[in-house]
């Protein structure tokens, strides 16, 4: 605030003090009965006692007012350039969102394009997995099934030799007869003797 503003308000406060002073003296100065005339001496004196008591006051209390509404004007003027700020503030960042609101779609098709590029090669790595896993199946079972029929092959050599060993020795007792047995042995033991 100007000086010129502060002492029109202290003015503008002093006026009206002043008439209430007036307005309320005149009544008792009517009072006092047997004077005819009202005394205009003790009321000067009383407004010079009025006018001392305001410019005493002035000049403890008006430093102080004057630096209370300085300091007022300046906090205001520091509020309203920060509601500035802030309001520019607020207007960049609601440009970016704007920005970024006009940008949604695009941003939305790069999403789905980079998540349909990892889906595609996420989707490859699990086929050629698979692949590497069927080859594997494919060659275990192999080797099982060739060990398996390795032992099935042993099984049935096994087998076919027990049955021919068996059919050989029961064709061999029914051709033998006792005289050919006593041949056999006889020829056995011949040939172990000369031998």
């Amino acid at each position: 605030m100007r000086k010129g503003t502060v002492y029109k308000a202290l003015a503008g406060m002093m006026v009206p003090a002043l008439l209430v002073t007036l307005i309320c003296a005149a009544p008792a100065l009517a009072s006092e009965g047997g004077h005819d005339a009202p005394r205009w001496g003790d009321f000067g004196w009383r407004c010079l006692n009025l006018v001392i008591f305001v410019a005493i006051l002035w000049h403890f209390v008006g430093k102080m007012t004057v630096n209370f509404f300085r300091n007022r004007k300046k906090n205001i003027e520091e509020g309203i350039d920060n509601l500035q700020a802030r309001r520019e503030a607020a207007e960049a960042h609601l440009a970016e969102i704007e920005t970024r609101i006009a940008n949604l779609d695009a941003e939305r098709a790069a999403i789905l394009e980079e998540s349909k590029a990892q889906a595609e090669a996420l989707k490859q790595d699990i086929i050629a997995k698979a692949q590497d896993q069927a080859k594997q199946i494919v060659e275990m079972a192999k080797a099982a099934a060739e060990s398996e029929g390795q032992s099935i092959i042993q099984q049935v050599r096994a087998t076919i030799a027990d049955e021919l060993i068996e059919a050989t020795r029961e064709q061999l007792i029914a051709s033998l007869n006792k005289k050919s047995h006593e041949q056999l042995i006889d020829k056995s033991l011949e040939k172990v003797v000369l031998q």
